[in-house]
């Protein structure tokens, strides 16, 4: 028998307890057998409650818990003591009724987490050359190649064998729209094939792919409890003797103990105390349907907190690898045909680069041919035939030797001059008709992650990172920062990221191995990643599961809003629950009506703190 089954069963019987006694009162049917009377059937429905919350208590106080549903057992069993078996049976219902609430908001809070691990791939279609066989997607090994047909859950990470494909990413990264992957892109576990079958490669085993990290950090977030929510209970521990001081003063002043009684009734806010865990639950289910997973409630309340943010830069306030940065192109020459000649020559080549022109010209849907007598110049380009024009790519040394650049390619050498890019110097039948500089750019939505993070209570923001001063330089130009560290280790990280946790609560935002430590070091760290595996993303508290910033400044305006409800939710509740306490002492509310009351605060309060779930516009466009 489950507790929660176990809670609907006291529920029931107390309301049978209720009505029937009630039946008895009104004359509905004859006394019963023995000359038991309604206070008698009364009293046996809530002596059922009073058995198991007495078990309850002394269990948590044995594993070092204390709760207020030590204010519960006392006020049900005074009542009966009191002969008031009806007050008793009313705070039972109460009682009971309201963690079978709190199951229910419990339930609902964590569905969406839920729904990840439900969803989780149970089989894989290996491929081989006799066949494809349905194994058990723990049998799947690296190198496995697997077919994914259309509207199936990728069982492990790998890359994309086929052409081209359509992966809806939306229960991992949060993205709403399907993505189109290309021929070698990584493809994460647990997104769905949103078009045609196609044969993946395995990269990881199933337990080491993004889904399964994942749902092991959900069992994390479902288990783990904030500060915050300890906090709650510490007023817990000071509502009890509260309650029965006010209780005794009530008695003595009265010389009534119904009034002790009243006050002990309206001092029940069992599901009061539990509105801090059920908000908190919200806040990390909402932050997954955004893309964030969050390791419980602990990292929720640490963002929080937050009021200075460092960021690691490639990887994080840049995309990482090699990027486009801009075109150049001779007067009279079409720039993405340019692109489209330079492609087809880089399929031929090894070179860093070559995949990112590649990658370029394919995202922009431009077909490509293949070249003919290529020649390549070892560490400085490559050369030869494509549609019978003659190309020539790479350096400037290759490509214009010891000439002066043209007047059009001017500026662009005074730019980058001395800068940390690569520049890829295009000639076509002799002649320099482009110039397609490569580095690390920053990403689309940076600056607006910034400004989104100092409206919501960021104070700080400093770059902090290997890289030198240049590289850090020419991307700190283009942000709002407050500080660049720049030639920084991992050591040096670590103890830059503690020199900001002595001024304010620091959240550390990184996403390579070497941004790890940092990120421990942090009052909260931010990993961005999508891969669950990787050292950062292990480590961090927080993990961003798409390949964008913008999440970040989402996670951190749900966190606020989640601790405000949380916050509201105990402090009006317990001031009500005071209001109704010096309202008994003083004869204003019987102890029925108090239950009665108070279950209307718990619901009140319960009920707010669902409102952690909800969406809602989070960051002006």
């Amino acid at each position: 028998m489950t507790e929660a089954f176990l809670r609907r069963v006291l529920l029931g019987v107390a309301l049978l307890g209720l009505a029937a006694g009630l039946a008895m009162r009104v004359g509905l049917q004859s006394q019963l057998w023995m000359g038991i009377g309604p206070e008698e059937i009364w009293a046996a429905g809530a002596i059922p409650v009073v058995i198991v919350l007495f078990v309850s208590i002394l269990r948590d106080f044995w594993i070092g818990r204390f709760g207020v549903d030590a204010i519960a057992l006392v006020s049900i069993s005074a009542a009966l003591l009191l002969d008031q078996s009806l007050a008793a049976v009313v705070v039972a219902i109460m009682y009971a009724g309201g963690t079978v609430l709190e199951d229910f908001a419990r339930d609902r809070a964590e569905r969406s987490l839920k729904a990840l691990t439900d969803r989780s791939p149970r089989f894989a279609l290996r491929k081989s050359a006799e066949a494809v066989e349905t194994i058990p997607v723990e049998d799947v090994h690296v190198g496995d190649d697997i077919l994914v047909r259309a509207g199936d859950v990728l069982p492990v990470d790998g890359n994309l064998l086929d052409p081209a494909a359509k992966v809806d990413e939306q229960a991992v990264t949060g993205e709403p729209l399907p993505e189109s992957r290309r021929a070698g892109d990584f493809l994460r576990s647990g997104t769905v094939n949103a078009g045609e079958a196609f044969t993946m490669r395995a990269s990881a085993r199933a337990n080491q792919s993004t889904y399964a990290g994942i749902v092991r950090m959900v069992a994390v977030a479902q288990t783990a409890k904030a500060p915050f929510i300890r906090m709650a209970d510490r007023f817990a521990l000071l509502l009890l003797p509260a309650t029965i001081i006010v209780a005794a003063l009530a008695w003595y002043a009265s010389g009534d103990p119904i009034r002790a009684l009243a006050v002990l009734v309206v001092a029940t806010p069992c599901p009061l105390i539990l509105a801090a865990p059920v908000a908190f639950i919200g806040g990390v289910s909402r932050a997954a349907r955004a893309g964030v997973l969050m390791k419980g409630s602990e990292a929720l309340e640490a963002l929080a907190r937050a009021r200075t943010a460092v960021f690691d830069k490639t990887g994080t306030l840049t995309r990482g690898g090699a990027q486009l940065v801009e075109r150049e192109t001779a007067p009279g020459r079409d720039t993405d045909e340019v692109l489209r000649l330079l492609a087809c020559l880089e399929q031929a080549s090894h070179h860093v680069l070559a995949d990112a022109i590649v990658g370029e010209a394919r995202a922009r849907n431009l077909t490509l041919s293949h070249p003919a007598k290529v020649r390549e110049h070892r560490g400085a380009g490559l050369e030869g035939i494509i549609e019978g024009t003659q190309i020539r790519a790479g350096s400037r040394a290759l490509v214009l030797g010891g000439s002066v650049a043209p007047i059009w390619a001017a500026d662009g050498e005074r730019r980058y001059a001395g800068q940390p890019v690569l520049r890829v110097y295009v000639a076509l039948d002799g002649r320099l008709a482009g110039i397609f500089t490569f580095g690390d750019a920053l990403r689309g939505d940076a600056a607006e992650t910034l400004r989104t993070l100092k409206s919501s209570g960021i104070g700080r923001t400093v770059m902090l990172t290997g890289d030198d001063h240049w590289a850090a330089a020419r991307v700190a130009a283009q942000l709002d920062l407050d500080a660049v560290i720049a030639n920084a280790n991992p050591a040096e990280k670590v103890e830059a990221v503690k020199e900001e946790m002595r001024q304010a609560p620091t959240m550390m935002i990184g996403d390579g191995i070497n941004d790890a430590p940092a990120l421990a070091a942090a009052t909260v760290g931010v990993a961005m990643g999508a891969r669950g595996a990787t050292a950062s993303s292990q480590t961090a508290d927080v993990v961003v599961l798409t390949d964008r910033l913008r999440p970040v400044g989402e996670a951190l305006q749900i966190a606020h809003r989640t601790r405000a409800i949380a916050l509201q939710s105990i402090v009006v509740g317990l001031t009500l629950s005071g209001v109704a306490m010096i309202a008994a002492a003083f004869g204003l509310i019987t102890p029925v009506a108090g239950a009665f009351l108070q279950e209307g605060i718990d619901i009140a309060v319960i009920l707010n703190a669902l409102r952690a779930l909800r969406d809602r516009t989070l960051i002006t466009r």
